[in-house]
């Protein structure tokens, strides 16, 4: 079964001066359970708002998107939060984490919304994926006093607490140090395969993007599958994606 289908989206917004912004044209995709998928681009040219439309935070101007062969239009808006809360987890490029709140907190939070085991157990299930992102030794610390990397590793504890069918990460390690960024790649992966769920990476770095199956590129709006082989040989191609 396809996990989340779009056909032909469109997304467009209109600017104070009342002229429209267009951002995506036409886009069509498939991403089956199991996928795992690589979107580069320039920065500005659709990535963030592709993926929120993919993970159901975000409508289309027009189109269709269906999640697990159901069109999300035709559904009530709280079916539509619910099926998010339950089946997407995302790594959010600004971490998005509640200040004030521990890391313990702060991942077991999407468990809230949970029931039975996930519920009842959620502070041992949060500080266990804690521990498989290296932050077993901070369950107790607040945003305010980890370093930009461990809030990182807390916000993708927190996408993956839930083992959700769809995990959308926006650029994933770009507050890692290289040995740190391979670990959470590693483990993104690990997950996914485990739970078999979809992994879609947004990235502009090819490294990270050459650990995915399936590789695309966002340009103008438009979305192309992309040959990572020789993107690599392409020096141009590095210069042209966001730092």
């Amino acid at each position: 079964m396809t996990l989340v289908s779009l056909r032909a989206v469109t997304k467009h917004v209109l600017l104070p001066d009342d002229t429209r912004l267009d951002i995506l044209h036409g886009i069509d995709l498939d991403v089956e359970a199991g996928d795992h998928l690589a979107i580069v681009g320039r920065s500005g040219s659709g990535k963030s708002t592709l993926l929120n439309i993919l993970g159901l935070l975000d409508t289309p101007s027009s189109g269709t998107v269906a999640f697990r062969e159901r069109t999300v239009a035709r559904m009530r808006r709280g079916t539509v939060d619910r099926m998010r809360g339950s089946t997407v987890g995302f790594v959010f490029q600004q971490f998005n984490l509640l200040a004030g709140r521990t890391a313990l907190e702060n991942v077991a939070m999407p468990l809230g919304y949970a029931t039975g085991r996930a519920f009842w157990q959620r502070r041992d299930l949060a500080a266990t994926m804690l521990e498989r992102v290296g932050l077993g030794h901070r369950l107790t610390a607040v945003p305010e006093r980890l370093s930009g990397g461990e809030q990182q590793r807390v916000a993708i504890a927190r996408a993956l607490v839930r083992r959700p069918a769809l995990i959308l990460a926006d650029e994933p390690t770009g507050a890692l140090d290289v040995e740190t960024g391979g670990a959470v790649m590693s483990l993104l992966d690990e997950i996914a395969v485990e739970s078999d769920a979809a992994l879609i990476t947004i990235t502009h770095d090819l490294h990270v993007a050459a650990r995915a199956r399936r590789h695309y590129r966002l340009a103008d709006g438009r979305l192309a599958p992309v040959d990572l082989s020789s993107a690599f040989r392409e020096s141009t191609l590095s210069s042209e994606l966001p730092t």
